[in-house]
């Protein structure tokens, strides 16, 4: 697959499932890298936090959720402005690089107070390493995410 990325960990973990208006994307997470972090996330897929926010920014590089006031299309400019509330308190950087398909944690500014927003890379990035936690890599769907809008639904997340 061009652009894909090698794992320097197991294949196996957890993988999230978002399902979006445009079809389905599957995210293998590194756990291994970044346990705090994929904890978070899989904490937050758990309790339904996604199911029903959008696509609040897409650009020519990537595409960002989870902001739960996306939900509110009265709200659209605030969107990308809010999290759960519950900042991840630690940066877990690794060796991976922004890809293609690469999963980071977004953020205001420092890498330990990301929350629940991520984005999925749509071209490499590497100015983003060292910079935003790599969470994971999308394992199928990167033709769903080149589809994606601003304002797209997310449908369902959930835990494989």
């Amino acid at each position: 697959m061009a652009g894909a990325q090698r794992s320097s960990g197991p294949a196996d973990g957890p993988r999230l499932v978002i399902e979006t208006v445009k079809g389905v994307i599957t995210i293998r997470l590194f756990q291994a890298d970044a346990p705090k972090t994929v904890e978070q996330i899989l904490s937050l897929a758990k309790r339904n936090f996604y199911r029903g926010q959008r696509f609040h920014r897409v650009e020519r590089t990537l595409v960002q959720f989870g902001d739960p006031v996306s939900r509110d299309v009265s709200r659209r400019d605030w969107w990308g402005r809010s999290g759960s509330g519950n900042i991840i308190g630690v940066a877990e950087f690794s060796k991976r690089s922004h890809v293609r398909g690469t999963v980071s944690m977004a953020h205001s500014g420092n890498p330990a107070n990301a929350d629940s927003q991520m984005f999925i890379l749509k071209t490499a990035v590497p100015a983003y390493n060292g910079k935003h936690v790599i969470v994971g890599q999308v394992a199928s769907g990167m033709d769903v995410v080149d589809q994606l809008a601003v304002g797209d639904v997310l449908k369902q997340v959930r835990i494989e």
